[in-house]
């Protein structure tokens, strides 16, 4: 029997690309995601096998998709955030590479 890698539902979110953790937690609160079908409370943790839900819509991880990521020596005034709607020197778009990053 395989062991199932659980991962904290606000981490899960974020790893697939959906929002950040902290924009997790919000709709986490808000109620707006659900794991098979119910609203979980902050912290519930979740495996690939799971179904999540983000306003109805169902998201999952990419299945054989490889993850990136780079070594950076930031300069300064860059910030590393993926926020590129509130921060404006954000890394990622400093960066400018053509798939998410890490």
């Amino acid at each position: 029997m395989s062991e199932l890698k659980l991962t904290r539902i606000n981490k899960f979110l974020s790893e697939i690309g959906f929002c950040s953790r902290r924009a997790a937690d919000k709709l986490i609160e808000q109620g707006r995601v659900k794991i098979n079908g119910e609203v979980p409370l902050m912290g519930t943790k979740v495996s690939d096998e799971d179904e999540v839900s983000v306003n109805g819509k169902v998201v999952h991880r990419a299945k054989n998709k490889k993850m990136v990521y780079l070594a950076f020596n930031k300069p300064v005034g860059i910030v590393c955030t993926t926020d590129q709607f509130r921060e404006r020197d954000n890394i990622i778009d400093y960066i400018n590479y053509p798939t998410r990053i890490f």
